[in-house]
């Protein structure tokens, strides 16, 4: 006889809550993780790539607008601080630097959150951020460069010059102890998903690998090599046998192809299963599981 507290549970439905509870979690989980993962590339995009560009586009524009601080100039109306050369206002500032009346003026009615600039410099930074840099304008048109930068970039390497110089930096990164192990990482990473020469797979199969009675999901590459194909005295199969959770490694093997069984599935739905160590399931898969669970219950019964 179950104990009192057992019943108690068991009144209280503990079980279909916490059943209900990890549903809703598989409903929710897949976009949370989703927009936290994509939060996480436009802060990350943000932080090393927009907020250096955005720095460097500054200091390059405050350094070009530097000629227009004056330093031989005498003030003219003591109240406002203020002297007119040729009939232009300048403003000085608390270094004894003199700015344009109207660069001063456009600082002073939208000077952020910090307090109004007192440098020539300071005004000049605040001027570019407010006039050349806002994000409406600004990120769109680093965006456009970045693009067009790529694409010059490829097509440099595309020619003779560009793979000469891009081969001696990779030999030379090649050379330094920590980073080659990442950046070989992220190289492999990079070329199996953005190369246009990467593996052109044909379909998905199922090996027997790395043992007989234990099955490795692969890809078919191409009908294997001749000399192969004549020393077994049958058809063969080229195979890449991706590894798991990080598919663009693994292993290339020639095998008979009276010896692979064909998969009802794409090419993407097996990299899904391999990504996710066996986790994601192909859909049609899960059906015909449900399918054949009735049928498989009676049997048994």
């Amino acid at each position: 006889m179950a104990p009192p507290e057992i019943k108690l549970i068991d009144k209280l439905g503990v079980g279909a809550f916490r059943s209900a509870v990890l549903r809703g979690i598989g409903v929710l989980a897949p976009p949370l993780l989703t927009v936290v993962i994509l939060i996480w590339i436009i802060s990350t995009t943000r932080q090393y790539l927009l907020e250096p560009v955005n720095v460097g586009a500054r200091e390059g524009i405050v350094w070009f607008l530097s000629r227009e601080i004056r330093t031989d100039l005498t003030v003219t109306d003591a109240t406002k601080r203020t002297a007119t050369v040729e009939g232009v206002p300048y403003q000085e500032l608390d270094d004894g630097n003199f700015l344009p009346f109207a660069i001063y003026d456009r600082v002073r009615r939208d000077p952020g959150d910090d307090k109004m600039p007192q440098t020539a410099k300071g005004v000049l930074h605040r001027y570019v951020e407010v006039t050349y840099l806002r994000p409406y304008f600004a990120i769109p048109c680093f965006f456009a460069i970045f693009i067009l930068l790529v694409y010059l970039l490829g097509k440099l390497m595309a020619a003779g010059i560009g793979r000469f110089f891009g081969d001696r930096i990779e030999l030379a990164i090649q050379r330094l102890p920590l980073i080659r192990s990442v950046y070989s990482s992220v190289k492999q990473v990079s070329n199996f998903f953005l190369s246009d020469k990467q593996m052109q797979f044909t379909r998905v199969v199922a090996v027997e690998f790395p043992r007989p009675g234990m099955w490795s999901i692969a890809f078919v590459t191409s009908e294997g090599l001749i000399d192969i194909r004549a020393a077994a005295n049958e058809p063969v199969l080229g195979v890449f046998i991706p590894s798991s959770p990080m598919p663009m490694s693994g292993y290339s093997l020639t095998v008979l192809k009276r010896e692979v069984i064909d998969l009802n599935i794409t090419i993407d739905q097996a990299l899904q299963y391999l990504v996710s160590c066996g986790l994601v399931v192909p859909p049609q898969e899960l059906q015909r599981l449900r399918n054949s669970e009735p049928t498989e219950t009676s049997s048994n019964g």
